[in-house]
């Protein structure tokens, strides 16, 4: 059985920084691609970034791209995201996922187990 936990959530203010960390129980981990969804009251669940099992691609929302960083180590079984830059819409629940064999990566449909989700608050 796989289990995700998401940590390192919390309230920082505009401009400010949070690492996020996934740490993944159950086996083959280091075969599967990852990534991180967020949602915010009233809204769908939307992707914010992936990662290819090997850690060699990576795929960044345009909201994104260029402030948020998605790492992974597969010996330690965690992966990570990096978000510096923070902005008031960057205000979520943000979750880790493991994507489906064989799919695109951008949907959450594309994935089969999730965490419970970590709040990030971003204050203006």
């Amino acid at each position: 059985q796989v289990q995700l936990v998401e940590s390192g959530g919390g309230l920082v203010q505009a401009g400010g920084s949070l690492r996020l960390s996934c740490a993944a129980s159950g086996r083959a981990f280091s075969t599967y691609a990852m990534a991180w969804f967020r949602q915010a009251p009233g809204k769908e669940r939307d992707f914010v970034a992936r990662i290819s099992w090997n850690g060699g691609s990576t795929n960044y929302a345009d909201s994104v791209k260029g402030r948020f960083t998605i790492s992974r180590d597969n010996a330690k079984n965690t992966v990570w995201l990096q978000m510096n830059g923070l902005k008031p819409e960057d205000t979520a629940v943000y979750y880790c996922a493991r994507r489906i064999r064989n799919t695109s990566g951008f949907s959450p449909g594309e994935y089969d187990y999730w965490g419970q989700g970590t709040q990030v608050t971003v204050s203006s």
